[in-house]
């Protein structure tokens, strides 16, 4: 057996444990940020007993940019995702239709209070996901970062594209 198949079998060995051993890294910025108080356009901070994570988000503000969502994509950057905000708080209901990649769906209130966590969607599954609670806004991840991080109900979720004068956890 080569080099390559053996470095190849031993990385995929510890693939698992690299996924459990695994640390958001963020750019020296972003550490500042998070830690002052600080939000940024384009993130969404995440915080619970776990301690505090940042998402580099893409926002889905319209009915066509909600309708799109991340159909059609074939990866997703490890802190990445996107972050659903609706004018008012609803039951709403996820599917993954033309979603070709596992998904984590957290269901948010509208004091940024995570109500439900829905772990690897699957992908081009057209079973309705729904919020089971009233949401605002619905963050999607990568299918099982939610549960690699510890994100779970009752966590709390900022951002500048929530309101801030209802916020349980508002930015600075």
């Amino acid at each position: 057996m080569g080099i390559f198949h053996r470095l190849n079998d031993r990385l995929m060995g510890g693939l698992r444990l690299a996924l459990i051993l695994a640390v958001p890294v963020f750019a020296a910025s972003d550490v500042a940020a998070l830690s002052s108080g600080e939000c940024q356009d384009g993130m969404v901070d995440v915080r619970g007993d776990f301690g505090q994570v940042r998402f580099r988000v893409e926002l889905a503000l319209t009915p066509a940019e909600q309708a799109k969502g991340l159909m059609n994509r074939e990866s997703l950057s490890r802190l990445s995702g996107m972050l659903f905000v609706y004018p008012r708080e609803s039951n709403v209901a996820f599917w993954m239709r033309n979603t070709l990649i596992p998904l984590d769906m957290i269901f948010v209130d509208d004091e940024g209070r995570i109500v439900r966590v829905h772990e690897n969607a699957v992908p081009l599954d057209e079973t309705p996901i729904p919020a089971g609670a009233p949401t605002l806004a619905v963050l999607e991840i990568n299918g099982g970062m939610a549960r690699m991080l510890g994100i779970d109900a009752g966590d709390e979720l900022r951002t500048v594209a929530l309101p801030q004068d209802t916020a349980a956890w508002p930015c600075d």
